[in-house]
């Protein structure tokens, strides 16, 4: 039996796969706002916190989990597109994945904040629509609803990539972002992780789930209607 090293952590492996049914999620709801729309704000609030608790464990969680390991220069990103081998393999998030990464960061992120501050004048709402002038809330409306398609675009190259990696170049990227390992044929014991620092995560996850809780609810500012 091949042996295998463990390579992406727990708490980064649950991000990924809560990250993606929440904009699946996203997207149906927002495609049926007449009956979720309530469903699709909530939705909006755990993509931020999703957001919050990946750029904080890519700053502190386990090596190939941090930026500061996986971000390109622009001479690797070209180094690695130039690379004819069609076996080539990294051990975390190759280039052009970490590059996928970060732009889905920024995209949910302007999607998740602007979602705060936009009121569609029918069903609902954001928890900060009533503190800003209406010139901001058109300009986050523009945001919320034509950053979406830039974040469609990103998934359909990301799910294209996936299948070209397996079908092309033989390597299946999405076995180990379950089982959080890559065997000894693609990675070297160096590469390994000792443990998926699974308390961090946790307490990590709990201080983001609190700080968004704090945000939509607490620290929402409360618009007095007046009637005349």
């Amino acid at each position: 039996m091949t042996k295998k090293h463990l390579i992406w952590d727990l708490p980064l492996r649950i991000f990924h796969w809560c990250f993606a049914f929440t904009i699946f999620g996203s997207w149906y709801t927002a495609e049926n706002k007449d009956d979720y729309i309530d469903l699709h704000m909530q939705l909006g609030y755990v993509a931020l916190g999703l957001i919050i608790f990946r750029v904080l464990w890519g700053i502190i969680g386990p090596k190939h989990a941090r930026f500061s390991q996986f971000i390109p220069s622009p001479k690797t990103l070209i180094t690695y597109l130039k690379k004819s081998d069609a076996k080539q393999a990294t051990p975390g998030h190759n280039p052009l994945g970490a590059l996928m990464v970060i732009t889905m960061i920024i995209l949910i992120t302007l999607q998740a904040v602007s979602g705060l501050f936009i009121d569609d004048d029918i069903f609902s709402s954001g928890p900060y629509n009533g503190a800003v002038s209406d010139g901001i809330e058109n300009i986050m409306s523009f945001i919320h609803h034509n950053t979406f398609n830039f974040m469609i675009a990103a998934i359909v190259m990301h799910i294209s990539a996936i299948f070209f990696y397996w079908i092309i170049k033989k390597q299946n990227l999405v076995l180990p972002m379950i089982t959080g390992k890559k065997s000894a044929k693609e990675v070297n014991a160096s590469d390994a992780i000792p443990n998926s620092k699974l308390l961090l995560g946790i307490v990590i996850a709990v201080l983001c789930a609190g700080f968004v809780y704090w945000l939509v609810v607490i620290n929402a500012p409360v618009i007095e209607d007046f009637y005349y």
